[in-house]
């Protein structure tokens, strides 16, 4: 069963619902992965989508922080949420589609400005849910899975603008890296997006503080898509829907895709 599944950090799924809409109506993916909707569940606009023919969903919410949620074509189930760092954070919902893979959705603290976990409490949580999660895919191994998700960090030196300017800014610290390397390392994720495009400056977010962000082009790479190694070969096709961050009002972070030949 292919399928194509996107990631999208949307900050706010009510407020840009217009753009969550136009989405789904030209690019069409099976599967729609939502961070930091900021809206209890109840309150997220299915009805539009259910229209557009995305029937399920699983999702956990929060009012005006936080909040995960899988949008699919395809039937599926939910398959769990966790709270990593017990922080109380709707940060992770779980999906299994009906060809048996379990698609995890996450949304990683960003960790605040300052990149010291003595002075700076969300930094600190970062790490710890950084490393509950390298803990849980120790524990046990997932099996045909794909994880997606704003994990706020940007791994390589070409996954940001300037990779010196940054190594000490949040999301780009070596601290940072080496925590989400050996989480990945845990659960012997494959990441999907540079084994499709393994060379050259690849960004998915651009601040509002650019007057100008596609000119400025001062992006980094925070959102993912990883996959098990038992079925990543079947990836392929990933992108960067870049103009989708010059919309209209527009998330700070633009769609991430990839198709699955399973």
């Amino acid at each position: 069963m292919p399928f194509t599944l996107a990631t999208w950090n949307i900050n706010s799924v009510r407020l840009r619902e217009p753009i969550v809409c136009k989405l789904l109506e030209e690019e069409a993916p099976d599967v729609l992965c939502l961070q930091e909707c900021k809206s209890p569940v109840e309150k997220i606009p299915m009805e539009r989508f259910r229209a557009l023919g995305y029937t399920h969903m699983v999702a956990r919410g929060q009012k005006g922080y936080n909040g995960v949620a899988i949008l699919s074509k395809i039937p599926m189930v939910e398959a769990g949420a966790e709270d990593y760092a017990s922080l109380g954070h709707a940060r992770h919902i779980a999906g299994k589609l009906e060809n048996g893979v379990t698609i995890h959705n996450f949304y990683v603290p960003a960790g605040g400005d300052v990149p010291d976990r003595e002075v700076n409490e969300k930094f600190g949580q970062k790490l710890d849910y950084l490393t509950e999660m390298r803990d849980a895919f120790h524990a046990g191994k997932p099996e045909k899975s794909i994880l997606v998700g704003d994990l706020n960090i940007a791994p390589r030196e070409d996954d940001v603008w300037n990779h010196k300017q940054l190594l000490k800014i949040v999301s780009h610290t070596p601290i940072e890296v080496e925590h989400l390397a050996q989480t990945q390392d845990a659960g012997g994720w494959v990441d999907v997006t540079r084994q499709d495009i393994p060379e050259g400056l690849l960004y998915s977010w651009w601040s509002y503080r650019a007057k100008d962000w596609s000119a400025a082009d001062k992006g980094r790479r925070l959102d993912h898509v990883w996959a098990t190694p038992d079925i990543s070969n079947a990836a392929h096709g990933s992108r960067v829907l870049r103009a989708a961050r010059g919309w209209e009002q527009p998330s700070d972070h633009a769609p991430v895709f990839a198709s699955f030949d399973l």
